[in-house]
């Protein structure tokens, strides 16, 4: 027993068609979705930029911000050691004191 099957050509022809434009549908939407997809990159790495030069300009400010601390810690060290050096030259040599 032999099954035979008829159907004409046209329908066939048809059905590969509808298929072939299925799978070009999904080629554009694929197209697509990778422009969108590299257009998204190039955000990011703008924001990503953008970011880094605000960080940048922020330990640029934290660096001026430790080096008035550092002056200024110098200045205070400074005069206490000066101070403490005076009381020591008071305490233990007897200055001469106008009378």
């Amino acid at each position: 027993m032999s099954l035979t099957i008829e159907t004409e050509l046209k329908d066939v022809l048809a059905k590969i068609d509808q298929r072939l434009e299925r799978m070009e549908q999904g080629q554009n939407e694929l197209k697509l979705s990778v422009s969108e997809l590299k257009g998204e990159v190039k955000n990011l790495s703008t924001e990503l930029k953008g970011e880094i030069k605000t960080l940048d300009t922020k330990v640029d400010g934290l660096s001026t911000r430790v080096g008035n601390q550092e002056f200024l810690l110098r200045t205070i060290v400074g005069g206490l050691i000066l101070i403490i050096l005076g009381g020591a030259a008071k305490m233990f040599w007897n200055l001469p004191t106008s009378s």
